[in-house]
């Protein structure tokens, strides 16, 4: 029966959905004076010991034992008698109450209620009606175990144990158990939800040995093929193989004519294409090549010394890259929300992952839920009056929501309150609020605003930037991190583990690291040639993701600055022209090892970072994909588009 109350909530919505007020008026009013408590045991014995016969309500506690064989009168006819025989006891336990507490005129009372019906019902009752008559009668052999504790106690303990089993066995009806299957779906689609985690451990473990495997085999296959046939780097042919006797000296100063000098001379040695009839080198394959020296001239004239440090196989080196193949992403289950009537520009997974915050063009913010399973008491809907630029959700909680507007606007929404219950304003120069992040540990986020502006290029469209850190406690600023003057507009901003370092992006391609302790830069480096969209810090922090307008992505160590571990091109998936209107989304799993991007297409790309398997695509939306985010801890990712729809996809 503990499914009452969500049956009776399932109930209202119904008389609410048909406009049966008046029912739902006598619902309610029946509800108040429910005498059967929803048939809570426990509520049902607090009624019975502590209300009905302390207060000697002889009339009410009548009531409800009838109410109660009523709607058993069906049951086994076991069940019944025994109903019959607590019921008796009830009553004499009614009566020993009020002779113990002197209120003989209660005892009197409760006879003239039901006295007759107690005689029709046998002779052992007949003693009872003298009760009142006599001096002590706690010390009378037929009523002197009726005042023991233990008879009480046993009592109550049959009392409990009756309606339990009862309750039990009863027929449930049709309403409840839609709420009984609620549970279960719920139970087994928290089930494999945990599957699908542990699955996506193991599929990421199972990657890694594969890479660890294919590199092993790569540079086995690379020490064999060096062994087995050497080339001199001028195109010296396999024929003038060196003898025994020559190669110890493969190590010493080689002294090559002018015509060899001016063949050397064509020669990149800054990791520059260097091609013949039949070797292709690029800067990609300095790694797995033999490195060229020059010395200077020791006075030969046109003589040079040649330092050869190994050999360059051109037939397994020179390798063309081919076009990158993108398999369809294989769906466990997939959900699309309908509810927005313009093209979709921004859409979060909360903390928790049990709540999506989307945002539309036409300044609407819904708050919804994929799973069915999970209460839809904290869905609502935002009207902010203009474009919505940035969500974000607090981090230790899904209580917040801060919405990011094109008209200074910066507000909080309280999910349990339902309710706006902060509305801040950037300083009038600074009108789009481009991006907005919460700390993962203090009570703070920084919004990212920029003036906005005319030109031909995204920094003259974007303008200049202003980095603002608030306090969530007073919804008052604290600090403006410094940027220098006139900086470039901030696109994206991206917290570390513990809230102590914040990355910005900019429109002129730098990417900013602050010290959010002392409140200053601590470094920064140029890492595109157009705009930044997007950056992201790696799963293990040392190193950052950043998307390029152009659709170049990169991926830099922050152990060694300016060093580039990873990088793809999606610039097939993104219009440069674009870039103009909108900024591009990336975001990385909870594995950090696929990378979502957006796209102009109807698909999007999910990169494996790092990953010797081919990269993914989502299913296709009817229009290009404009916000991307993955479940922070499950293999689930949503997509919002120009189609105005927002899905939700599980992959396996």
């Amino acid at each position: 029966m503990e499914n009452m109350q969500y049956a009776e909530e399932l109930v209202r919505e119904f008389l609410v959905f048909r406009g049966f007020t008046s029912t739902l008026k006598a619902f309610e009013t029946e509800l108040n004076t429910d005498i059967g408590k929803g048939f809570q045991v426990e509520k049902i014995l607090d009624l019975i010991f502590t209300e009905y016969i302390p207060k000697f309500q002889a009339e009410k506690l009548i009531a409800l034992l009838r109410y109660f064989k009523q709607c058993f009168s069906s049951s086994e006819t076991v069940l019944v008698a025994t109903l019959s025989k607590l019921e008796a006891s009830i009553f004499r336990y009614y009566i020993v109450h009020a002779v113990r507490s002197g209120k003989l005129d209660r005892v009197r009372e409760f006879f003239e209620i039901i006295g007759s019906e107690l005689l029709q019902k046998g002779e052992d009752w007949t003693p009872w009606f003298g009760i009142t008559y006599l001096k002590n009668p706690s010390i009378e052999p037929q009523f002197r175990i009726y005042f023991s504790k233990d008879w009480f106690d046993a009592l109550c303990l049959s009392v409990r144990n009756f309606l339990s089993r009862i309750f039990d066995s009863t027929r449930i009806p049709s309403l409840l158990k839609i709420s009984s299957e609620k549970n279960t779906i719920s139970n087994l689609r928290r089930d494999v939800k945990q599957l699908n985690l542990k699955l996506s451990q193991l599929q990421a473990a199972l990657e890694e040995k594969e890479t660890q495997l294919r590199q092993f085999r790569s540079d086995g296959a690379l020490m064999k093929d060096t062994n087995s046939s050497r080339y001199d780097v001028f195109g010296i042919s396999p024929e003038s193989a060196i003898s025994p006797k020559d190669s110890l000296e493969i190590y010493s100063p080689i002294t090559y004519t002018s015509e060899t000098k001016n063949k050397f001379q064509n020669l990149n040695v800054t990791g520059a294409a260097m091609s013949s009839s039949n070797v292709t080198m690029s800067c990609a394959d300095c790694d797995s090549i033999s490195a060229v020296n020059l010395a200077a001239g020791n006075g030969n004239g046109d003589t040079q010394q040649v330092y050869q440090q190994g050999f360059y196989n051109g037939g397994k080196a020179a390798i063309a890259q081919e076009e990158q193949e993108f398999s369809e992403v294989k769906v466990s289950f997939q959900e699309t929300f309908l509810g927005h009537t313009s093209p979709i520009s921004r859409s979060r997974f909360s903390a928790s992952g049990n709540n999506i915050a989307s945002a539309s063009l036409d300044g609407t913010v819904r708050i919804w839920t994929y799973d069915s399973s999970i209460s839809a008491t904290r869905n609502a809907t935002i009207y902010c009056g203009a474009e919505i630029l940035s969500l974000d959700w607090e981090c230790k909680s899904d209580r917040l929501l801060l919405i990011g507007t094109a008209d200074r606007g910066i507000k909080a929404w309280n999910v349990d309150a339902k309710r706006v219950v902060c509305d801040l304003s950037t300083p009038q120069t600074f009108k789009r609020v481009l991006d907005i992040k919460s700390s993962p540990v203090e009570p703070i986020f920084v919004s990212a605003a920029a003036s906005g502006g005319f030109g031909p290029s995204s920094t003259d469209i974007m303008g200049y930037a202003s980095l603002t850190v608030w306090n969530m406690r007073t919804w008052k600023a604290m600090t403006v991190l410094p940027l220098g003057e006139d900086p470039p507009a901030i696109t994206s901003l991206c917290f570390n583990h513990n809230g102590k370092i914040l990355a910005a992006s900019a429109v002129d391609g730098m990417i900013h690291m602050f010290d959010m302790s002392a409140g200053l830069q601590i470094t920064g480096w140029p890492a595109h040639d157009s705009a930044i969209s997007s950056i992201h810090f790696g799963p293990d922090e040392t190193s950052i993701f950043s998307l390029g307008s152009d659709g170049k992505i990169f991926e830099w160590s922050l152990q060694n600055q300016g060093r580039v571990l990873w990088s793809t091109d999606c610039s097939r998936f993104c219009n440069p022209e674009n870039s103009k209107h909108y900024r591009r989304e990336m975001v990385l799993d909870a594995t950090g090892r696929r990378l979502l991007v957006t796209s102009d297409s109807v698909r999007s790309p999910i990169y494996q970072v790092r990953g010797y398997k081919n990269s993914l695509k989502t299913l296709p939306h009817s229009a290009a994909i404009t916000t991307v985010d993955w479940h922070p801890t499950l293999p689930v990712f949503l997509t919002g588009s120009a189609d105005h729809s927002v899905r939700v996809t599980s992959i396996l």
